[in-house]
Order: structure tokens, then sequence, then C-alpha cells
């Protein structure tokens, strides 16, 4: 289960609102035992292969081959857990699926793969939109942090998201070309039906994962400026969940120890 955390601040008026939330250790040491590790290692994934490779891999040889192949990574970075929590989070509070985690994509492991970070689809009282999020995990004493800025910073990449339709078509063609036979079929077939009444009919999430004391000036600025001019249709929010003092550097190592029975 992952908490919904104590609120922070909240800021704006929709189409653009922010909000910060704050988790304890014990809420993050739940978090990264439960779906931040299974999202991290893409446990439903390797299950997944599992179950095709049923009457495949029939020797005890082939059986150790396979759970090799499938093993986690000696690796991970504390920005990829970082994007879990977040994908978690929004999973379980903004009632959104992301049915196709980037890990699958990748051509070897560790790599960072371009187009936004978080691609699903979400429930609203109208019913199934698209929703595009992008994720920072900064534990710069700066706020904003500077992930927020530059070519490849959150500020860009929301702006690019709400105002350039072809990267939003981009990201329509990319979630399509997984979604025939899917158990989300029907989930994309009517976020699909929003979307090409209204190319700009999606939700944005642009999210910060924090280990520095609460402040809203990581958001205040941008729910501002992303709310002028925003298209009909677009909704924008940005979370700040701030963690324990100095988490970020562990995350990582935390996300391993799940997967050795160390826990955290």
């Amino acid at each position: 289960m992952i908490a919904v955390g104590t609120e922070c601040y909240s800021h704006g008026a929709s189409p653009s609102t922010g909000t910060g939330r704050s988790w304890n250790d014990d809420e993050l040491g739940t978090a990264i035992n439960g779906q931040v590790s299974a999202l991290v290692f893409d446990e439903q994934g390797k299950a997944d292969i599992e179950q095709l490779l049923v009457g495949v891999a029939e020797t005890s040889f082939e059986q150790k081959q396979l759970a090799q192949a499938l093993a986690a990574p000696e690796g991970v970075e504390n920005w990829r857990v970082g994007e879990a929590i977040a994908e978690a989070y929004l999973s379980e509070h903004r009632s959104c699926l992301f049915p196709w985690p980037d890990g699958r994509d990748e051509r070897k492991s560790g790599s960072s793969l371009p187009g936004a970070d978080l691609v699903g689809i979400k429930q609203d009282e109208q019913g199934s939109r698209f929703v595009f999020g992008e994720v920072k995990t900064s534990g710069e004493a700066k706020y904003p942090p500077g992930a927020v800025y530059g070519r490849t910073g959150l500020k860009q990449q929301l702006e690019d998201l709400r105002d350039r339709e072809n990267i939003r078509n981009d990201l329509f063609r990319y979630l399509g070309h997984r979604a025939k036979n899917a158990t989300w079929q029907d989930r994309f077939k009517a976020a699909s039906k929003r979307y090409l009444n209204n190319t700009s009919d999606v939700q944005l999430f642009g999210v910060l994962v924090r280990d520095v004391e609460p402040h809203v000036d990581d958001v205040r600025v941008r729910v501002d400026k992303l709310g002028n001019g925003c298209p009909a249709g677009t909704k924008v929010e940005l979370l700040a969940l701030y963690l324990p003092a100095d988490a970020i550097g562990s995350l990582a190592a935390q996300a391993l120890a799940t997967q050795e029975g160390g826990g955290t």
C-alpha cells in the first residue's frame, strides 16, 4: 500500500495545480518493499515470461538458465527508483494505469529512453483519458532544483507535452502498438475516442521526488506558468513528494535489498 502522505502545501487552481506531500521513514520503507520494488524489477513482466515458457524450460538446467536471464540487475540507479515511486503514487492516488514499463523497451539495462517517463490511462469523472508524466529525482537544496530547468528539465518537458501535438501523437502510437489483445485494450479505446475528439484532452503530471525540507517554491512558478494559455481539455498537476532527509542516495540500495531478502 502506498501512503498518501502528509500534505505540506497546495497551490493553484484548475487547469494547473501543485501539491506537496511528505513521507516518513516507515511509509518510504513500506513503499519500497512493496509496489516500488515490484515496478523497479518488473515482477509482473518476469511472471508473464515465466508463464509463457511453461513447458519450454523443462530441464533443471533450462530452468536455471531462465532464472538467470530474468534475474534482477546488479545495479539500479536512484533516479529509476524515484520514477517507480512516482508511478506507484499516481497509480494508487490518482487513478492511473501505466501498463507498459519503460524497462521492457530497453536494449540494455540502465539506458534512459526518449519520450515521457510515464505513459498511460487515467480514470476521471468522464471515463478514461491519456495521462503523460515526467519525473525528476533531486536532493538539491534549492527550490526548485536545477532538474526543473534546461533542455531536458521538467519545465521544458511539460511545456512540450502541453503544446506539441506531435509529441502526444508519438506517445499515443507508442501505447497503441502495445494495446492489441491486452487486458487494458478497452480502456485504451475509450481514451482514444476522447483524444481523437480533442488531442489536448490529456492529463499531465510533473513529479518531483525530493529529500529536502518541503517548500511551495518547488512548484509555485511552474504551476502558474503552465496554467497560462493551457489548451482547453488539458489538466496539469505538479506533485512534489518529500522523502525523509538524505533518502535519495540510498534508494537503489534499499530496492536491491528487497531482492536479496534483506528488506529495509
